[in-house]
């Protein structure tokens, strides 16, 4: 049988992932994966998620299995994250998923046994596993452009494709952090994409994974929330892996908003049916952690505490990098890592360009040009920015940089800058 399985594409990331792993060069960089990393390269685990880890630990609970949607009180918990103290929360109900992956994958199912062959359409760019996922489950995908000529957000162009959704098309939209090209809407825009899908019909799909890393965790959600308020249905992918730092632990959360309570309860039954198919139901640790901390006053505070240093560095991180590039004669390049925030930026290089950057300078980021702005240890910035101005061509002799001040906290938050 497995002699005809024809050859079956690998995975991007992964690819460089591996070719990194055997790189020999003392030098090199990893900015392909998604994953923060403190001043020391390392992953670090978060100060909260310890704490609640030992809780958890000395209260040595059972392993019993929780059922088909998970940890209850985990999906209240994010339920209350996610839509806010005055949220639609009566009118939602919320499944835990293996990650936020599985999140898609389950909502994709739901879609299908709702309405078979539904058109989803996608941004384009858009974050790698999108379009395999939705086409796994047997959906029609469809792209709309996100950036303008300039790199920023491209509202008139991403409204007027819209205009071609037909009603119950279902719309994914990334609630904030766009990956891969870090440019996101303004709340205009959003106010703008909540009445087109309120007039127009179609279903929002929103993709919430790095929420507290962009413009802080509530200003991340707003845009969440006010689809929420507009539209009579929803659909919501949440992942804990970037916000709580449980990559591994593979935390996630599926919501889905309805016109009606009955609606939602067939909903929360079909998508508990499609994870019976799939995987049966999620591991609990991860959703336990989560739990912990959200329904913990000084737990809760200790880990935004921690997200807000985070998300500091991730700035610092970037504009440090625009400093180095303007001193080096990439002004254009700065400019357009200036419109960017989150974890990745896109660097304004071709495929061609991506790769003598790592053969050349042992910088590893994807063909498109995605690099992984929260990976980048802050002394290496400098040799980031020769090695972006050497395959450019376009490098000077360095103008004064300024000297930008780094992210100041103490307490336990400091620890994730240590």
């Amino acid at each position: 049988m497995l002699e005809l399985l024809p050859t079956p594409p690998t995975d991007p990331l992964w690819d460089l992932t591996y070719e990194f792993g055997s790189d020999e060069r003392s030098e090199r960089l990893n900015l392909v994966l998604g994953v923060y990393r403190d001043q020391t390269g390392t992953t670090p685990v978060m100060t909260a998620v310890r704490e609640a880890e030992m809780r958890l630990a000395e209260r040595s609970e059972s392993k019993e299995y929780r059922g088909l949607s998970g940890n209850a009180a985990f999906n209240r918990s994010l339920l209350g994250l996610v839509l806010g103290p005055a949220g639609p929360t009566d009118r939602a109900a919320a499944v835990q998923t293996v990650a936020g992956s599985g999140a898609l994958r389950l909502l994709a199912d739901l879609i299908c046994r709702t309405r078979p062959g539904t058109t989803v359409w996608i941004s384009d760019p858009a974050y790698v596993n999108h379009r395999p996922i939705l086409e796994a489950a047997g959906l029609r995908v469809r792209t709309y452009g996100w950036r303008d000529a300039e790199g920023g957000f491209g509202t008139a162009g991403v409204l007027r494709e819209l205009q071609e959704a037909q009603r119950d098309d279902v719309v994914l939209l990334q609630g904030c952090c766009h990956n891969p090209t870090g440019v996101d809407p303004l709340l205009d825009d959003w106010e703008a994409l909540a009445e087109s899908a309120a007039r127009r019909g179609w279903v929002p799909f929103v993709d919430l994974a790095y929420h507290g890393l962009g413009d802080g965790l509530e200003a991340d959600l707003l845009p969440t929330r006010m689809l929420a308020a507009r539209v009579p249905e929803m659909l919501i992918a949440v992942s804990c892996s970037k916000n709580f730092g449980l990559y591994s632990d593979r935390v996630g959360c599926a919501i889905v908003l309805g016109a009606s309570g009955q609606a939602v309860r067939h909903a929360e039954t079909a998508l508990q049916n499609a994870a019976r198919t799939l995987y049966s139901m999620p591991p609990e640790h991860g959703a336990a952690v989560v739990t912990t901390i959200l329904e913990d006053d000084g737990l809760r505070a200790a880990w935004r505490a921690e997200l807000e240093v985070m998300r500091g560095r991730i700035m610092d991180n970037r504009a440090d990098l625009i400093a180095h590039l303007s001193a080096l004669g990439c002004a254009e390049q700065a400019r357009s890592l200036a419109r960017q925030k989150g974890m990745f930026s896109m660097l304004p290089l071709s495929a061609q360009q991506m790769l003598r950057l790592r053969r050349q300078y042992a910088v590893y980021g994807t063909t498109s040009g995605r690099i992984n702005i929260a990976g980048i240890p802050a002394h290496r910035i400098p040799c980031l920015a020769r090695g972006i101005a050497g395959v450019l061509g376009t490098a000077e002799a360095p103008r004064s940089i300024p000297t930008l001040p780094r992210q100041q906290q103490s307490g336990p938050a400091a620890a994730v800058q240590a």
